[in-house]
């Protein structure tokens, strides 16, 4: 029977610093559950939070600003990993959250409330230059390394008191885009698209894609001596900068199928314009490259809609990963519509599908995978 003690609504409100919110109900099992849904009534939009954040200056939120909005990713089959996004009607964020299975807990369509006091707000994937451009504003906790603006939130305590679940509604209607798109310098301050589920129509291959490789992982991997780009400049054939790569990411063992068939040999170690010296093929060894590591990669695979071009992101670790590309895809025949998550990284724009299932052929609307 679920009991319900003072002493811990005291305790709650010493941790959390803060005893001015309307108490939550909590069970007393470990798991630190909500007994049922609740509601909390927003009081900023996801852009005006996401307005709040200044370049390079991430910030602890210390007041009791309340966002909403209904989740629209699922981290089930693989693509997201300990975090997901909700959206309003204003734009859409992510929540970085230290467990595995988010999607037992907080479902496709659910709607979903932060109380951010105490949490940080940064943003991800900012690049300064002529080459760069906006990130994603996210909502997470500080960061003990330094190495980014925000972290997950790990506290169980912190998690269950401040992401408040709510009821469960219909997952909401992608937008559908064809030529209007964010630029470079755009974030959720200025777009209502970036962070929210859209489906993009007659996305064509641009015979292009993206990977970065290690070395070693136990070294530094921003050191260029132990990174390997797979990029249009490094290991590209004429106006084939696919890499030999057919698949949406690579596993660890298509990565090490790959690898062992020799198409990176060309690829020089190093980063940018800064190299070593030495190929991928220097390390051929036995012909199993012992001085690589062999490990699950994600890819951007690129395609282009209209004149946008538009960076399709999957994991080397969720379950479609290595699914091939159908071939009359792959060579600029057919176009697909995609449904997934817009995003932004170093100013490129970036499309994170849920599940297989989000990818269609665009001249009949069937899904690619059956």
């Amino acid at each position: 029977m679920k009991k319900f003690v003072y002493s811990l609504a005291l305790a709650l409100c010493a941790v959390l610093s803060s005893c001015d919110i309307e108490p939550l109900y909590i069970e007393t099992d470990r798991n630190w559950k909500h007994t049922e849904p609740r509601t909390l009534q927003p009081t900023h939009t996801i852009q005006e939070l996401a307005q709040m954040y200044k370049t390079g200056k991430p910030f602890v939120v210390n007041t009791d600003l309340i966002i909403g909005g209904r989740v629209i990713s699922t981290d089930q089959p693989g693509n997201f990993y300990k975090s997901f996004y909700i959206q309003d009607e204003t734009a859409g964020i992510e929540i970085k959250v230290g467990r595995n299975a988010l999607y037992n807990d907080y479902k496709q369509g659910q709607w979903v409330y932060v109380n951010c006091r105490d949490l940080y707000v940064g943003m991800y994937g900012y690049k300064a230059g002529n080459y760069g451009g906006s990130g994603m504003v996210q909502i997470g906790f500080s960061d003990p390394t330094g190495e980014y603006e925000t972290s997950y939130i790990e506290a169980p305590l912190l998690i269950d008191t401040r992401i408040v679940r709510g009821l469960q509604d219909e997952v909401p209607e992608p937008i559908v885009l064809s030529r209007q798109f964010p630029s470079s310098s755009d974030s959720q301050a200025t777009s209502s698209l970036l962070g929210k589920l859209v489906t993009i129509r007659d996305m064509y291959y641009t015979r292009e894609n993206f990977a970065l490789l290690y070395l070693d992982s136990t070294k530094d991997k921003k050191l260029y001596t132990n990174r390997v780009f797979l990029s249009d400049t490094n290991g590209a054939s004429g106006d084939d900068k696919t890499h030999g790569i057919t698949t949406w990411a690579m596993s660890k063992s298509k990565m090490t199928e790959y690898l062992c068939a020799g198409l990176w040999d060309s690829c020089q170690i190093g980063s940018g314009s800064t190299f070593t010296g030495q190929t991928l093929a220097d390390f051929r060894g036995d012909g199993t490259y012992p001085g690589v590591e062999k490990a699950a990669y994600s890819i951007s695979q690129y395609f282009k809609a209209g004149t946008q071009e538009i960076q399709v992101r999957t994991s080397g670790f969720c379950k479609f990963a290595d699914y091939e590309i159908p071939a009359d895809v792959l060579s600029g025949q057919r176009a697909l519509d995609m449904t997934g998550v817009l995003t932004m990284y170093q100013g490129s724009l970036q499309l994170v599908v849920n599940s297989q299932d989000d990818w269609r052929y665009s001249d009949t609307g069937e899904k690619i995978y059956r």
